[in-house]
């Protein structure tokens, strides 16, 4: 699932449905989703439990694709 969840924001990012730095609920949206906000600091760069990081965080429930 996480694979999936992680193709579907790199295809909405390359078609413009979500901008290059988004918010988990953007991605909740587009996705059509309810929890992206605990899926996207769980897969980020440096996150505490050893996930696999797909994405930066590049400010207060900010990111981008790795």
């Amino acid at each position: 699932m996480d694979r999936e969840t992680v193709r579907r924001i790199r295809e909405a990012v390359r078609q413009g449905i979500l901008r290059p730095a988004f918010k988990a609920a953007d991605v909740n949206l587009a996705l059509g989703i309810g929890w992206a906000g605990t899926f996207l600091p769980k897969h980020r760069v440096s996150n505490p439990g050893g996930y696999t990081a797909h994405f930066v965080r590049i400010d207060r429930g900010m990111y981008r694709l790795k």
